[in-house]
């Protein structure tokens, strides 16, 4: 078990604000946020490469905060999959348990069965600069796992690789760090859809803070606050302001009277949040298109709305011009409501 209890960090660039956390082995914790979130930081104060001003480590409840970075029992794998170019493959995932002290032969076996699991058994003898860029990023996860570290971190593993290799790796993630079950494995991405995909448990990061975490389908379809669920969607959601008033919603010049389930807070001002799914075309809602897009088998359409922007998301390949105009409904089951402290206020009855 690893334990972090009011981790703070001075970083100029990022910097970590009480952080407490309880981490289980044989859980995979995906850590999602945007770029400069402090999802690096964590990793590095974790590892002692970034020092604290505040706070402490426990590893099975002792204290690690102030060991030096060989003594922690980590190991971590950047997005940049750093190999040695004068090593072949098999010497760069046998190094580290060599400075573990093993034999050659013994350091060499090992290294060997890590790399057939991760799917080089043929490419022992190969140099880094001879295998493709997933191919590369194997290696650089097979000689962090040989370790059998307590603990696992692999920072944005796959952000440098094409979209083929990066569902590839998706795919075969599970069964990759399937021998790693007395460890905690931490992934961090920014990519929603990856952070759901992979982890047993889902922490989200905005600004040197943890502002959610659970299970993933949870906090998907109740994100806590604002700024988790702005993080969690993907395409994302738009926030309009609105309010209620006498048993409706108010979208601008609009209104919407919940029959289906969404029960409304007392009259006053909201944060209306509007999931790509909750627009469908057709309806009484008004709106001009200011730009589509195409993603995978879906259509991305940003519409302007006199009480702001929104996005729509619809099924299948369809063509939208630009600056024309198209009547929507808003569907009460797709949205949420926030109210002026960020905190989630969605209810709905069963």
């Amino acid at each position: 078990m690893l334990q972090v209890d009011q981790l703070t960090t001075a970083d100029p660039k990022v910097s970590l604000q009480d952080i407490s956390f309880q981490f289980d082995a044989g859980n995979i914790y995906t850590i999602l946020g945007r770029t400069g979130a402090g999802k690096t930081e964590l990793l590095r104060a974790l590892m002692g490469l970034n020092p604290l001003v505040e706070g402490d480590i426990q590893l099975d409840g002792q204290s690690i905060a102030k060991r030096p970075v060989k003594d922690r029992s980590m190991s971590l794998v950047y997005q940049q999959f750093i190999n040695y170019p004068h090593l072949s493959v098999l010497d760069n995932v046998a190094f580290p348990l060599r400075r573990q002290g093993k034999r050659k032969a013994e350091a060499q076996l090992l290294a060997a069965k890590m790399l057939t699991t991760v799917g080089l058994g043929d490419f022992l003898q190969r140099r880094p600069a001879q295998l493709s860029g997933g191919q590369q990023q194997r290696v650089a996860l097979a000689r962090a796992m040989v370790k059998k570290s307590r603990i696992l971190m692999l920072d944005e593993p796959l952000a440098n690789l094409d979209y083929k290799l990066r569902e590839q790796l998706r795919e075969e993630f599970p069964r990759l760090v399937a021998g790693n079950e007395d460890s905690v494995i931490l992934y961090t991405t920014t990519e929603p859809r990856e952070a759901m995909e992979l982890g047993n448990t889902m922490i989200v990061m905005t600004d040197g803070r943890i502002v959610a975490s659970g299970l993933p389908a949870d906090l998907f379809a109740h994100p806590p606050t604002k700024d988790a669920a702005s993080v969690i969607s993907d395409p994302p959601i738009s926030f309009i302001s609105g309010f209620v008033r006498s048993g409706a919603l108010y979208f601008g010049e609009g209104q919407l009277a919940p029959n289906n389930g969404l029960h409304l807070p007392p009259d006053g001002p909201v944060t209306i949040a509007l999931r790509p799914d909750a627009i469908e075309p057709g309806g009484a809602f008004n709106a001009t298109i200011g730009l589509s897009e195409f993603s995978g088998s879906e259509t991305i359409v940003h519409l302007d709305f006199d009480f702001g922007r929104a996005i729509m998301l619809v099924e299948g390949i369809e063509t939208f011009e630009t600056g024309t105009h198209i009547s929507v409904s808003i569907q009460a089951e797709h949205i949420m409501l926030f109210a002026s402290d960020g905190q989630n206020i969605t209810t709905r009855t069963k």
